[in-house]
């Protein structure tokens, strides 16, 4: 049996940037971090003595004869890709949930097939996982992804993470002192704002905005060394925390649909509470809303959203990790 804990993730800037029809023509970049919540996977090889060859168990259970029958498409096109046609059992339990702007599905794909390769005792560079697990959501599931969420879900940590033309990706770690990492991490908050959605729908107009959007564009990748520089040059890091709140101006005109009234009613409360600065995960829609709140004025931010249920977190330093590994050969199975 195999287990993975792999990092959901917040990204800070550059976000867009790392999509294809964007980042082929003129790169991207993005700041972003891993989290200290997670999807974890376990995988077993099933032995023959059960009615069904495999099962796959997460929000529903699938009991199949053939692993290309498994209707869900990660778990699927992953099992296809590694060409394993031997039963096998997968769980998924997550500490967030799905659909929230957090990198929760590539999160998943990247656990996956980090417990999978475990299984059948090879091993993977970190890179190695997130280029494969691109490859499945992008290539094998069409699905409309950037290339961000697999970076950081395999390195954890937080990284200036870039994407060249070519589809090359580098990741240089953000290295802060202790005391000031630590001021970074208690300066930033998580809410959940009730609402989950279906990025590609967002996503997908804001591909289709692209050709329309590359001022704003350019100005968010310029913004990742902006934030780098903040980070790492010693500046007030409520700068941080006003640089959040410009990139989230212009995210929000990419689309009609990444933000909403509410999300807007929730943010503006945040801000009148005393958050600096702040936006919505992920694609926009709905989610959670990531502020950067001076810890002086986290609780009376608390008290103005009590509605919202507010996640505390850490940053996560390991990228993903096999937690547990007795991977039983699979002629040793009854």
């Amino acid at each position: 049996m195999i287990i993975s804990r792999t990092p959901y993730r917040v990204s800070f800037f550059g976000g867009g940037t790392d999509y294809p029809a964007w980042s082929r023509e003129h790169g991207g970049a993005v700041l972003a971090a891993g989290i200290a919540r997670y999807c974890y996977l376990t995988c077993r090889w099933l032995p023959p003595f059960f009615e069904n060859k495999s099962r796959v168990v997460y929000s529903i259970i699938e009991d199949v004869m053939e692993n290309k029958d498994i209707q869900h498409p990660a778990v699927r096109e992953c099992l296809l890709e590694l060409k394993i046609q031997d039963g096998i059992e997968i769980h998924h339990d997550g500490d967030l949930p799905k659909m929230t702007g957090l990198g929760t599905s590539s999160s998943f794909t990247v656990g996956l097939l980090h417990a999978l390769h475990e299984l059948r005792s090879e091993s993977r560079t970190p890179m190695e996982l997130a280029t494969e697990a691109i490859h499945v959501e992008r290539d094998r599931c069409g699905d409309r992804v950037g290339s961000q969420d697999q970076v950081t879900a395999a390195f954890g940590g937080l990284n200036h993470i870039r994407f060249a033309a070519d589809d090359s990706i580098s990741v240089d770690p953000v290295t802060l002192p202790d005391a000031r990492m630590a001021g970074f991490q208690d300066s930033l908050m998580l809410f959940f704002t009730g609402f989950s959605r279906f990025s590609s729908e967002v996503v997908a107009e804001q591909l289709q905005n692209i050709p329309r959007k590359g001022n704003e564009l350019t100005e968010m990748a310029a913004m990742v060394d902006q934030g780098l520089d903040i980070l790492t040059q010693g500046s007030d890091l409520s700068d941080f925390g006003r640089l959040l709140h410009e990139s989230w101006m212009l995210k929000r005109s990419l689309s009609a649909r990444v933000s909403t009234p509410a999300i807007d009613d929730m943010y503006e409360t945040a801000r009148k509470a005393g958050a600096v600065g702040g936006k919505i995960t992920g694609a926009g829609g709905g989610g959670f809303l990531l502020l950067y709140v001076e810890p002086d004025r986290r609780e009376a931010v608390r008290k103005a959203l009590g509605s919202l249920l507010h996640v505390p977190f850490d940053l996560d330093h390991a990228g993903s990790q096999i937690i547990f590994s007795n991977p039983t050969p699979l002629e040793s199975t009854p």
